[in-house]
């Protein structure tokens, strides 16, 4: 895999894609959890009758394939994305500092995804700028 600063994680409770990317090329890599239910909304089997959560197994794997970015921005159609953000948070603090955001999206295609994330670090980085000359 290339070396990239930048990634974008796509996430729901089944499948991650993780892209690592620069300006010119990107890598694609996924990540499925061990077993994915087939409806992870359910109250049922809770004991608290609440909803069911990610998988710490599924959520740790994530987290070291992201430890090489630099900065990263999570997405998702889901609550899972805010879910391993807070295991994030939790279990690999060092790795949250570098979390750019979290932003709801989609299924979309590579190319889509890695699009938006070239929109979306561009945006970040003009406003970093802004900070600093004000």
């Amino acid at each position: 895999m290339t070396t990239h600063s930048h990634a974008i994680l796509w996430i729901d409770h089944r499948r991650a894609k993780l892209i690592f990317f620069n300006a010119a090329a990107a890598d694609t890599s996924a990540i499925h959890a061990a077993e994915p239910a087939s409806h992870i909304h359910s109250k049922a089997g809770s004991a608290a009758g609440t909803h069911m959560h990610g998988e710490p197994v599924y959520f740790d794997e994530i987290s070291h394939a992201l430890a090489p970015a630099l900065m990263f921005v999570v997405v998702g159609p889901s609550a899972a994305k805010a879910e391993f953000t807070a295991y994030l948070r939790d279990k690999h603090p060092e790795l949250a500092k570098r979390l750019a955001g979290v932003e709801p999206l989609e299924k979309e295609s590579d190319g889509q995804l890695i699009a938006f994330a070239r929109r979306y670090f561009r945006r970040k980085d003009s406003m970093t700028l802004q900070r600093m000359d004000g």
